[in-house]
Formats: structure tokens, C-alpha cells, sequence
């Protein structure tokens, strides 16, 4: 991890713990210790399995994706170790953009070649955008309306980052579909761009541009032709986020919060996602936290309780990724080589 990437980590840190301080500073320290001591560690233990259970699915669609007849076998650690570093680096970078890079890096250092797994990277993003807009459409359904009643400002920031997916996925399925006129229209972007920028930068951007979806649609061509795999892949996805989804649900329970409906949970945190993926600070930090307060105050009883859930679901969700990520970035993977071809 470089010296600006370390410098993140602290700073995300430190700013978790001015959050955290800010919203329980006045809270009744008493009443904390006493939620404490009955806390229902089984239920909770099951949102800590249920969030390492998303690693490891998530770990199993790489593994299903960049996997082809006639390699060798990687070992399992080298794809266990990949979505704990993405969760790392999508903690500590604006938008959680690092994360993409350091899953190529970690495969790369496992001997894949860069272009190859790139591409696999952007069909497995892709897969995974598309389960989360379906979990999110699904959901709205149930319990959009009455966000829209209580919280129109809330309302508001989940189109916005409803929005986002949609165009995201729209643009990666436009290289897949729509290949040449993709790249016509980027080619045109560029063009334009060059009559404002002047520089030698956005013909480097250009090239950048031009070369990824080139890598990306000759990727996504292989794996069409291999639906079996893209569907086996996209339903672990499905399985990997309705186990995350889940992990207030455990949550409320180990607090002991009475009448606690799985399904409403279930909603309000795939709300949360789609509100935290528009914020460009790391992680959604600030964002998050306002999130799950807001939503989560119309059920659970009294303000320690509320600061609690929001603690706990915060530590398993997000900072125990963070953990997980400087463990596997400090654990080397065993390189496997290629059979030469004949």
C-alpha cells in the first residue's frame, strides 16, 4: 500500500470516529454499557458470517469468470484474497474507485494476464450492477412508497443514485452490444475534447478509452458464448447481496429490538446502498451513517439503541472489509504460471 493510500486509511478512519463521537456524544453512556451487556452475540455473529459469506461468493464469481479448461488450478487463497482488497480500496478512494484497480493488481501478481483480467473485472462489475438494480426494482416496490410518504429528501438522493446505475450499466452494455457505434461516439467526445483541451493528455485519454473497450468487448464476446457461466455467476452475485442486504436484519435482533420485519430491513439497507453510491466521499462516510440513521429511526426504540445498530452494522459492513484487506495485502499469494502452449 503506497504512502497516500495509508494516509487515506487513517483519515477515513479518524473520520468513522468523529461521526461515530458526534452522534453519541450525547448519549447516555450507561444506557450504551447496558445494551451492551445484553447484547445477543449469536445474532450477531450471524451478521459477521453472513458478511464474510459475501466475500467468499463474491470470491467464487471471479473465480467462475477468469477461470478457462486447461489452466492450472489457483490456489483458493489467491481469489479469497481479491474482494477483501477491493472493499479496502473502495474505502479509501472518492466514489469507491480503487477498487477495481486493486483487484487487477492482485491478479496480475497471481499471473493472469492484465488485459484479460481487466475484462473479466468489468464483466463481473457489470453482473453485479445489474443484480443490484434488479434486488433495488424488486425492493422499490415493497418499500420505496413509503420512503417517498416519510423522507422525500432520502427519496430524492435514492433516484439520484438509481440514476447512477442505470447509466453506468447502459454505458458498459452499449460496448457490448453496440460496439462500433460506441466507439464512434467516443471517438467524437475526444474530437470535441481536443478543441478545449489542448494537450497532449487527451490524446493519452483517448488511447486509454479506445483500448478499453477494445479488451472489454473482446471479453464480453467470450463470455456470451458461455451463458452458462455468466448465469452461474450472476445468480452468486444475487446470492452474495441478499446475504449482505440481511446483515441489519441480525443486527436489530442482537439489540433486541422488538417487531423487527425482515423484509422492511431488507429494503431500507438496499436504499442505503443506492444513496451511498452518490456520495464521493470514501466509503459514503458521513452519507452512510445519515442514511441508516434517518431510515432506521421510524422502528427501533430510543436514541442508544439507533446509535448502536448504526455502529455495529458500520463496523461489520464496512470496516471489517478495511481489516480483512490490510490482512490480505500483507499475506503474498502464491504465483501460478501458465502451461507453455505447444
Amino acid at each position: 500500500m503506497s504512502r497516500k493510500n495509508k494516509i487515506a486509511l487513517v483519515i477515513m478512519i479518524s473520520l468513522g470516529v468523529f461521526i461515530f463521537w458526534r452522534e453519541a456524544r450525547e448519549t447516555n453512556f450507561q444506557q450504551v454499557q447496558h445494551g451492551l451487556a445484553h447484547l445477543q452475540w449469536a445474532w450477531l455473529g450471524v451478521a459477521v458470517l453472513l458478511m464474510l459469506f459475501s466475500f467468499v461468493a463474491e470470491a467464487l464469481v471471479l473465480k467462475k469468470l477468469i477461470e478457462k479448461p486447461g489452466e492450472p488450478h489457483q490456489p483458493a487463497w489467491n481469489f479469497l484474497r481479491v474482494p477483501p482488497i477491493q472493499a479496502l480500496f473502495n474505502a479509501i478512494t472518492p466514489f469507491s474507485s480503487g477498487g477495481q484497480p486493486a483487484q487487477l493488481v492482485a491478479l496480475i501478481q497471481v499471473g493472469y494476464e492484465g488485459g484479460r483480467a481487466s475484462s473479466v473485472l468489468l464483466m463481473k462489475f457489470i453482473i453485479y450492477q445489474l443484480m443490484v438494480l434488479i434486488n433495488f426494482v424488486l425492493t422499490m416496490l415493497v418499500g420505496f412508497k413509503q420512503v417517498m410518504t416519510n423522507f422525500s429528501g432520502l427519496a430524492i438522493l435514492i433516484a439520484g443514485g438509481f440514476a447512477l446505475h442505470v447509466i453506468t450499466i447502459g454505458t458498459l452494455l452499449m460496448i457490448m452490444f453496440y460496439y462500433r457505434f460506441t466507439k464512434g461516439v467516443t471517438q467524437g467526445f475526444f474530437n470535441l475534447l481536443s478543441h478545449v483541451i489542448h494537450s497532449d493528455k487527451v490524446e493519452r485519454w483517448r488511447n486509454q478509452a479506445m483500448q478499453k473497450i477494445e479488451t472489454f468487448h473482446e471479453e464480453s464476446l467470450q463470455l456470451k458464448r458461455e451463458k452458462k457461466k455468466v448465469i452461474q455467476a450472476s445468480l452468486l452475485t444475487l446470492v452474495q447481496l441478499i446475504a449482505y442486504y440481511l446483515i441489519p436484519y441480525f443486527v436489530l435482533l442482537a439489540l433486541n429490538v422488538p417487531h423487527v420485519d425482515l423484509i422492511t430491513v431488507f429494503c431500507m439497507h438496499v436504499m442505503i446502498v443506492m444513496i451511498t453510491s452518490i456520495f464521493p466521499i470514501p466509503g459514503g462516510t458521513g452519507g452512510a451513517e445519515y442514511s441508516f440513521k434517518t431510515l432506521f429511526a421510524t422502528f427501533i426504540p430510543g436514541q442508544t439503541a439507533l446509535i448502536l445498530g448504526m455502529l455495529l452494522w458500520r463496523l461489520i459492513t464496512f470496516y471489517l472489509g478495511m481489516l480483512l484487506g490490510i490482512v490480505a495485502m500483507g499475506i503474498r499469494p502464491r504465483r501460478i504460471f501458465k502451461r507453455p502452449t505447444k
